[in-house]
């Protein structure tokens, strides 16, 4: 991201692996970067973000937060404003699509289809951003530049099914999508200076993706670090005239 005019502050939600860790590194290694706020459910054994921390003892903060707990965002909230009064951006990587432990995976037909997957996904993927705007939208309403953003999917978006199928993490992830398109319009009356976004990464080389990675066309399987710095440049490339919308990992806008 460019070097604004201020120091930026950041909380990033799923931040113990994959993306979300290197989300956590990218925004590290910005010099304009003050404070990093790496938000977990286990933050115990979170070792590589336990190392980062050590690292960079005096811009990272690891939080624990369950995003399927409100509770949990009432601390992190609270946690962050005994030291800042502001957030520049909010990024809700956390997300659920396969978990064998509990059964879920995605559905080929609709025979397969199972209520407590769906359940769960939702809980994820869209309660926890629901539960990241209602709470964090204090600290991003200020006089400087803000983005909330949450990792979608393009399997999310309604208009762009063309292949049926995995029906609780698509139902989820457009769920997410209106939040996040209704947050959008909200924040556009109470905070003019925040920008809200869902992004679509691609496919990224993370335990969320390997078992569907095998049939990804050369050159589209991207590794985390290079789905982190996409990522950031698209927030970065964002004006308030995109506020509300839908963005791949290229900056391309995606069918709602």
């Amino acid at each position: 991201m460019d070097s604004p005019a201020f120091p930026l502050n950041a909380l990033v939600t799923g931040a113990s692996q994959g993306l979300g860790l290197a989300l956590v590194r990218a925004l590290l290694a910005l010099p304009h970067c003050n404070l990093v706020y790496a938000a977990c459910r286990k933050p115990g054994s979170a070792t590589e973000l336990a190392a980062l921390a050590q690292q960079h003892p005096e811009r990272l903060r690891v939080l624990a937060l369950d995003v399927t707990r409100e509770q949990d965002f009432v601390i992190a909230a609270d946690t962050v404003r005994r030291e800042t009064d502001r957030l520049h951006l909010v990024l809700n990587v956390a997300g659920l699509l396969h978990d064998p432990a509990r059964g879920i995976k995605p559905e080929r037909r609709l025979e397969d289809f199972n209520p407590d997957a769906l359940l769960a996904s939702i809980s994820v993927n869209t309660l926890g951003p629901a539960l990241a705007a209602k709470h964090f939208l204090k600290l991003l309403t200020h006089d400087q530049r803000a983005v909330f953003a949450s990792l979608s999917a393009r399997v999310g978006s309604i208009g762009d099914n063309r292949l049926g199928g995995w029906y609780s993490y698509r139902a989820a992830k457009a769920a997410q999508n209106q939040i996040t398109r209704t947050f959008a319009i909200e924040a556009a009356r109470r905070a003019p200076n925040l920008i809200v976004a869902a992004l679509h990464p691609g496919t990224v080389d993370t335990a969320l993706s390997k078992p569907f990675s095998a049939n990804v066309a050369e050159g589209k399987l991207f590794s985390t670090e290079q789905s982190a710095t996409h990522l950031l440049a698209v927030m970065d490339g964002l004006s308030a005239a995109d506020t509300g919308g839908f963005f791949a990992w290229d900056g391309s806008p995606v069918p709602w």
